[in-house]
């Protein structure tokens, strides 16, 4: 038998009883808790927090796929709920949440109770690490958790006026399209998915397939909201002839599909939200750039400027027309951020070719909250850049990135060697310069969670300042 050690954390929510537990009653919740570092796929989550539910998901465990199934084991709305693993690497794991409201301000109390894995030899291996191992990588994920909840309940409270919207989403399960997806249930609104697969049975999904021009307009009735977040990843792999016809084919041809179908409805969306990115701009060095600047030259800013005109058609047909130039969004479990992890981990990061280009990011958090804000403000319209508002140069991005990790950030890549691996794919990812603000987003009053670098990254891989 395994010694059964105990953990508590308390989250202040500046909300009311009622819509703090109604956020955790959300299907979508389930994905926001999860730790931004983790690379976990949710496999079900039930409907409610009542007795006997259960949320599922599978998470890398060294070569291996571990499977976690909690199953909720009491329910008293909206003061408590409670779940225990009846799956998963634990010898045994109980959580209990406590919600008790003061003057409209609610504190979650979270209370674990858990055997660690391996039972005696797990015990064995904590205590030579001073009970530390667990232990920290259980307090860093309720520290995420808390995180997520406190931004999450704030950014629902500043449109908590306005109707829940009938969200309607394709590229739903990519990295962001996920989050929005999970963000936007936890805020009440009915969000569907556009798939190209079956739909499974009891959920909220809808097919379609771009690449055969396959949609039928009769699904989108009813949507008052439509976003596009879908396309090839650019980053994947070198730029061949075929991938960058893909890559180019999968935003713009997608685009047309349902901008034709939208545009020939006879109740249209309210609001129509289209992904796009900043390689528009295109390599413009030290300039800095901004909504009103011009369109650059090469492929990047040609694909974007086609997959924006390919909505124009919805735009001329009076609906409420969003452009998103992204810039790189910081995840630890996918994008730029995800393939430099590991060198600099190793203690091999470093610049690269030379470090004085410019990039232009914004935290995952950021991106989803700035995506609601433009899809809740009636008055927003056009291309915004989401950037946040202090771009690194590619140099200092590796310093910090570095002391963040703990690792030195002094190994330089040089720009032929980019250029020989990975070609022009390489060289327009890391080396062209990007100084794009997003002055739109200030200028409608739009708040950044993360505006310094060194704070968005510690956030996003776990990793504070004790």
């Amino acid at each position: 038998m395994g010694l059964l050690y105990s953990y508590k954390h308390e989250t202040v929510v500046d909300a009311d009883v009622e819509s703090t537990f109604a956020w955790f009653e959300h299907e979508g919740s389930f994905r926001r808790l999860m730790p931004p570092w983790e690379v976990a796929e949710e496999v079900r989550a039930d409907e409610s927090l009542e007795v006997g539910s259960q949320r599922v998901f599978r998470f890398p465990m060294g070569p291996i796929k571990m499977t976690w199934v909690a199953e909720h084991t009491g329910y008293d709305p909206p003061r408590f709920f409670s779940d225990k693993m009846v799956k998963g690497p634990f010898w045994s794991w109980s959580h209990d949440h406590h919600l008790v409201e003061e003057s409209g301000v609610t504190k979650v109390i979270d209370e674990v109770t858990y055997q660690v894995p391996f039972g005696p030899v797990g015990n064995l291996a904590d205590r030579i690490l001073g009970g530390l191992l667990v232990r920290r990588r259980i307090s860093r994920m309720f520290t995420a958790r808390e995180l997520r909840l406190q931004r999450d309940m704030a950014q629902h409270s500043r449109f908590s006026d306005s109707p829940r919207r009938r969200i309607l989403i394709a590229g739903s399960s990519g990295t962001i399209g996920t989050q929005l997806v999970a963000f936007l249930d936890t805020g009440g609104h009915d969000v569907w998915r556009l798939v190209r697969r079956a739909p499974k049975n009891g959920q909220n999904e809808l097919f379609w397939d771009p690449d055969s021009g396959s949609l039928d307009p009769g699904i989108l009735e009813g949507f008052d909201s439509i976003i596009h977040l879908g396309g090839e990843g650019i980053g994947d792999k070198r730029w061949s002839v075929g991938r960058k016809r893909a890559i180019r084919n999968s935003r713009v041809n997608s685009t047309k599909l349902l901008s034709d179908a939208i545009s020939k409805m006879s109740n249209k969306p309210e609001v129509f939200i289209l992904a796009s990115a900043i390689g528009w701009y295109g390599d413009r060095g030290e300039e800095e750039l901004n909504e009103n600047s011009s369109q650059g030259s090469g492929f990047l800013p040609d694909v974007c400027s086609e997959w924006e005109s390919a909505a124009s058609m919805v735009e001329e047909s009076g609906v409420r027309t969003v452009y998103l130039r992204s810039g790189i969004v910081l995840t630890a479990i996918g994008g730029a951020l995800a393939k430099m992890l590991l060198p600099f981990q190793l203690g091999a990061g470093g610049p690269m070719g030379g470090g004085k280009q410019w990039m232009s990011w914004i935290s995952l958090d950021d991106e989803i909250y700035a995506i609601h804000h433009l899809l809740m403000s009636q008055g927003s319209s056009g291309a915004y850049n989401l950037t946040a508002p202090e771009p690194a140069r590619q140099k200092g991005f590796a310093k910090v990135l570095g002391r963040v990790l703990r690792r030195p950030a002094f190994a330089p890549i040089p720009r032929f060697a980019i250029k020989t691996i990975f070609g022009e794919m390489g060289v327009s990812l890391t080396l062209e310069s990007q100084r794009v603000m997003p002055n739109r987003l200030v200028n409608e009053g739009y708040e950044f969670i993360h505006t310094d670098l060194e704070h968005a990254l510690r956030d996003t891989l776990g990793i504070w300042k004790n």
